[in-house]
């Protein structure tokens, strides 16, 4: 028989949503801060002509530069105070829970709780800074040397104030998205840092739309090319949702204890094992990997020549490492493979979650605790990370292929940018249901409250 809750929540419609004031005000200024965040974006650097920029972007395509312009929203291409968006935070986080798995003393910051989390969550800004001014000195001084050998001055006035001028400014732009992230997480809905990444992503949809039905109406791109596209898409996204939400549950049992009514009684409760559990991270390394030689060869082919020696091994590299190539997609796949397994062996400790297993007196039917349970959690967790790491495989070098075959330029929907939109997406709708479901909660115990003041 089902619960009282189990009914609540099947029964949970929209239809009660006019009646959660709280979490219309959350969603509404959720909203907001997107729209401030979108504004931003089109706030461009002192001291660029924003003119010669769309050229310059132009001559760059298909290298890092586009990654980091699909996360923040064409604020690269247009340089603006966001034009790193929040990549530097996301990268200091990444190296900061790196170095929490494998330096003793950040490890022992780690096991410390709200303390420890505070600590490491402060060296995680003061690393982002760090890394902000460290790509805006290169963004800087990248505009000045590529405008000037390409004979397009992007900078109006070029020098020593310019670099300082600009690493100002990224540095206030990114500390400013950070912030108005952890405003969304706490006074809004969903995780701000991810929805700020999603709105950068999402916010190239309809142009996208738009050229693909022009193409289609000027006959660039067959009517038979958008609908297999789209059909792809659906495809991708249905198979996303539900391998993100697939998990291994494990069985874990407690001894029994006595109820207080004198009865023995076993406690049961599971151990979800995430069968993606990397997530993103591992396409984000890969690609990044992948597309730095590229856009390094690029910013450098136009100062050598072809004739040289090193001008032939820039030009051969370059059309090596293209998208779609057969090279390309191979080590792609590889390192998506390879930082599955890493990130998972980082992330996930076998012998530590043995350890509190056996300290809280749980243990999995079948197996002795101990180091035998930790090789049993290795043993799983292994077997579905490959399950996982070939579904990222699938999902991510899938769109490349497409995009080499058909030309069409959709970076804002490959692999990773579609497994951010459609993990925030689901993140974000339970949350809003589990406020729903508050609010219900909430209504039953003024009713019950009623009822027994009228008895």
């Amino acid at each position: 028989m089902a619960s009282r809750a189990d009914n609540i929540a099947s029964n949970m419609s929209l239809a009660n949503f006019s009646k959660a004031t709280e979490l219309k005000n959350r969603i509404w200024f959720t909203i907001g801060a997107l729209v401030v965040f979108r504004f931003l974006s089109f706030v461009p650097l002192p001291g660029v002509n924003p003119l010669v920029l769309e050229t310059l972007y132009d001559q760059t395509r298909g290298g890092i530069l586009d990654l980091f312009n699909t996360f923040s929203g064409g604020s690269l291409e247009r340089m603006s105070l966001i034009a790193l968006g929040v990549m530097p935070y996301i990268t200091a986080s990444i190296v900061v829970q790196l170095a929490a798995s494998l330096h003793p003393a950040l490890a022992a910051l780690k096991k410390e709780g709200e303390s420890g989390r505070k600590k490491l969550n402060q060296y995680t800004r003061y690393g982002a800074v760090l890394l902000t001014a460290i790509q805006g000195w290169f963004v800087a001084s990248g505009l000045e040397a590529y405008g000037a050998s390409s004979g397009l001055q992007a900078v109006v006035n070029p020098g020593m104030m310019f670099k300082v001028g600009a690493v100002i400014s990224l540095i206030g732009g990114t500390m400013f998205l950070l912030w108005l992230g952890e405003q969304i997480t706490s006074r809004g809905i969903g995780n701000g840092i991810s929805l700020i990444i999603m709105a950068g992503i999402v916010a190239q949809m309809p142009t996208f739309i738009v050229n693909m039905f022009e193409g289609g109406r000027t006959g660039a791109i067959s009517g038979l090319t958008i609908a297999l596209l789209t059909l792809m898409l659906v495809a991708m996204i249905l198979i996303i949702c539900f391998m993100e939400r697939a998990t291994r549950r494990l069985l874990i049992q407690y001894p029994k204890r006595a109820s207080q009514k004198g009865m023995m009684q076993a406690d049961r409760s599971h151990l979800p094992l995430k069968l993606n559990t990397a997530g993103v991270i591992p396409p984000i390394f890969a690609s990044s990997l992948l597309l730095l030689p590229l856009t390094i060869t690029q910013f450098a082919g136009n100062s050598v020549s072809p004739d040289t020696p090193m001008g032939s091994f820039i030009v051969n590299l370059n059309q090596y490492l293209a998208h779609g190539k057969p090279l390309y997609m191979l080590l792609y796949a590889m390192g998506i493979i390879f930082f599955c397994f890493f990130y998972t062996a980082v992330v996930f400790n076998p012998e530590e979650t043995s350890e509190n297993l056996k300290r809280n007196g749980g243990f999995i039917p079948g197996i002795r605790p101990g180091k035998n349970t930790a090789n049993y959690l290795d043993y799983v967790l292994t077997r579905i990370t490959v399950i996982g790491a070939i579904y990222l495989t699938i999902v991510c070098v899938v769109p490349e292929y497409w995009i080499a075959q058909t030309g069409i330029n959709m970076m804002f929907l490959g692999g990773t940018s579609l497994l951010i939109v459609v993990n925030v997406t689901v993140d974000t709708i339970t949350q809003i249901q589990s406020h729903l479901l508050a609010h219900q909660y909430g209504d039953l115990i003024k009713k019950a409250k009623l009822k027994g003041r009228m008895r």
